[in-house]
């Protein structure tokens, strides 16, 4: 970790879930993240992968519905 380092508060509000869902995807192993003290840090890029994996399963899911409504419409 050498770039930017964000809190576990600041990972929940970038990735608009709880604080306490972004510990448990910590212990889960989804988020990367090292210990400093009693509290976590997440580097920037660890972040921002995570964000784009969330994002690309919207994004393909609004795909789906969109393809499945032209399905149904013809």
């Amino acid at each position: 970790m050498n770039g930017e380092l964000y809190s576990t508060t600041q990972a929940a509000e970038i990735l608009g879930i709880s604080r306490i869902a972004v510990f448990q995807k910590i212990q889960s192993g989804e988020i990367k993240a090292v210990k400093v003290g009693r509290n976590y840090v997440i580097d920037k890029n660890d972040l921002l992968e995570l964000v784009g994996e969330i994002l690309g399963k919207e994004r393909k899911r609004e795909i789906e519905v969109a393809v499945e409504k032209t399905i149904n419409q013809y």
